[in-house]
């Protein structure tokens, strides 16, 4: 009796010795999946709209935000708090999609060589910040944590700040024409670790 596994263009074994087919079927089935699952998304109110009082990063913040990803903080520390007891008893409210809808792109991460950085704002003095940022074992002896002692000195680079906000805005980032012309004026005389700071003295704010 025949094996019914292969008959037709489309059995089993032709898939199996055909890698061309193969690998096309496998494509329209991560492609159908990822649309079930992601674009549903674009749709929800509670990953599309933002969180009651969240507002676009200042200046100063969005400069700090390029210095952290610069730096490479992200490798380090996530800013997503996962909804479980552990994860809120230790870095409290679990993190919500709205508080990023501003961030392109989000800092969320999964790695925890470090803390999770989420709700650090105004956990800590900004003097706080800026000694850990310039030796973290001084407040941290056991700390693996890289020195930053160079923000202290190197100044924001001001004049590349309106043309990052314009193009935030183009991504839907409310910047108004005043925040964009303001801006390089806001951050002149600041160092890279007030802008860090400030960034991160801003995280988690909004739901408590």
């Amino acid at each position: 009796m025949a094996n019914s596994n292969n008959e037709g263009g489309f059995s089993h074994g032709a898939i199996e010795s055909n890698n061309g087919l193969m690998i096309v079927l496998i494509l329209i089935v991560l492609l159908f999946g990822g649309l079930v699952e992601i674009v549903p998304l674009f749709f929800q109110k509670t990953t599309t709209q933002a969180v009651a009082g969240l507002k676009p990063y200042t200046a100063l913040e969005l400069a700090g935000r390029d210095i952290y990803t610069r730096e490479g903080c992200y490798n380090c520390h996530s800013q997503m708090i996962r909804p479980f007891r552990a994860e809120t008893l230790r870095y409290g409210h679990y993190s919500l999609a709205g508080e990023f809808v501003y961030d392109h792109p989000f800092q969320w991460g999964s790695k925890r060589t470090g803390p999770d950085l989420h709700r650090i704002g105004g956990k800590y003095s900004d003097q706080w910040q800026i000694t850990h940022l310039n030796n973290p074992r001084d407040l941290v002896p056991e700390s693996i944590m890289p020195a930053y002692p160079w923000l202290s000195k190197a100044m924001v680079d001001a004049d590349s700040l309106p043309a990052h906000m314009k193009g935030l805005r183009t991504v839907g980032v409310p910047y108004t024409d005043e925040d964009i012309a303001g801006a390089a004026e806001a951050v002149k005389g600041k160092t890279e670790m007030e802008a860090l700071v400030a960034y991160l003295q801003g995280l988690g704010l909004h739901v408590k």
